[in-house]
């Protein structure tokens, strides 16, 4: 047998060649220590603007609104309301100066005289009466005229109306008076029980009282100034019994 000879040895790879390191200066090794720091720097704070950029936004400039006409109708308006409010402050000036120069006074309602002629009842409810008053009107003004425009008077027997009569509309110069006769005729007239009774006794006393209830529209002119206002007046009288009944006192109050 024919002996074959050993295989070669496999080939040693050999190392790489080592490159011959090169000499560094510390120049370069400063220079190259403060890129770094610049670039830490940067790195750091570059998140740091982006930030603020977000949280502060870019100003914008403010617009300044133009001003808007005002509607002529509206300064139409509002002239006439100043001129009605300054119209309307003289004319109360004037008037408190004038009633305080003038200090005009309440006309006066009085009942000087009266007579009970008839009361006599067609049964316990039921009374039939002819009373007669003498009113008087006075004006107290020393500069003023006045005018009685609309006169009511009511005659009360206990708060219960027995009759009423109205006066036509006259009017009076300053420090006037003017006498009025009103006829009161009671027929029928229906009174409760207890007040009916109450009349009965007080005429068989000789005594009876009467309340009447006078309201008035008086109004005064002052130039070119018109007031009209009310009167309420309110007499209790005492009279005689009837058929010659008279007056024995009175008590007469004139309010506004």
């Amino acid at each position: 047998m024919l002996s074959l000879p050993p295989p070669p040895p496999p080939p040693q790879l050999s190392p790489p060649p080592r490159k011959q390191s090169e000499p560094i200066s510390l120049d370069q090794i400063v220079i190259s220590t403060k890129q770094t720091r610049n670039q830490n720097f940067i790195e750091t704070s570059a998140p740091n603007s982006v930030t603020t950029k977000l949280i502060r936004p870019p100003r914008t400039p403010l617009r300044q609104p133009q001003p808007k006409r005002t509607n002529p109708i509206i300064w139409f308006t509002a002239v006439l309301c100043l001129i009605f409010s300054l119209v309307l402050i003289f004319f109360g000036i004037a008037t408190l100066i004038i009633f305080l120069i003038i200090k005009p006074r309440t006309p006066i309602f009085d009942i000087p005289n009266a007579n009970l002629n008839l009361v006599y009842f067609d049964s316990p409810n039921y009374i039939n009466g002819d009373f007669t008053l003498l009113a008087n009107f006075t004006n107290p003004n020393k500069k003023i005229n006045v005018l009685f425009e609309s006169l009511d008077v009511e005659l009360f027997f206990s708060e219960r109306l027995i009759s009423a009569q109205s006066i036509e509309p006259f009017a009076q110069r300053r420090r006037e008076s003017k006498l009025q006769s009103v006829n009161f005729i009671s027929s029928l007239v229906f009174l409760p029980q207890d007040i009916g009774v109450k009349l009965q006794k007080q005429v068989q006393n000789n005594r009876v009282i009467y309340n009447v209830k006078g309201t008035f529209r008086v109004k005064i002119t002052i130039g070119l100034i018109h007031v009209s206002y009310w009167l309420h007046s309110r007499c209790q009288i005492e009279m005689t019994g009837p058929p010659t009944g008279v007056l024995v006192a009175r008590n007469c109050i004139t309010k506004r």
